[in-house]
């Protein structure tokens, strides 16, 4: 397929020409990609508790790497230059001695603040009934395999 420049059509256009789409997924079409994108980015399994972090304003890189639990520097370092990537995140550095660098919400970064913390508190919510099915799941998959 190709639209309507003679360029060939994303693999989502196509996808979408091709299929019935309904729900969410019909009003989202055009966005699914960048969607997927972006909740890949402040899904993964650091970029929410950075931004956790960051919530209460500026966050020497320091502080940031003590109050993540079990986050290595390379991944803290990693996660920030991504969220800055994407103007979530914002590095300043101030010419002083010894150097001094903090990290703080975009204002960007901190309207996702909100969808952060309730998908968080979500999380400290349901982890024991989630973990309940996660444990029935995999006995009964164990079972299934012997």
């Amino acid at each position: 397929m190709s639209n309507h420049e003679g360029q060939p059509a994303s693999t989502g256009e196509a996808r979408a020409n091709v299929l019935r789409l309904s729900g969410p997924c019909e009003r989202w079409a055009r966005d699914a990609d960048f969607i997927r994108e972006i909740l890949d980015l402040v899904g993964d399994k650091w970029s929410m508790l950075v931004i956790g972090a960051l919530a209460d304003g500026d966050t020497r890189y320091s502080d940031l790497d003590t109050e993540i639990p079990a986050i290595s520097r390379r991944m803290l370092t990693l996660t920030l230059k991504h969220l800055q990537r994407s103007g979530l995140v914002e590095r300043t550095a101030y010419a002083e001695v010894p150097p001094r660098v903090v990290y703080s919400l975009t204002s960007l970064g901190a309207s996702l603040l909100s969808a952060v913390e309730h998908l968080a508190a979500w999380c400290t919510e349901q982890h024991t009934e989630v973990r309940r099915h996660q444990d029935a799941y995999d006995t009964n998959a164990a079972t299934r395999s012997e």
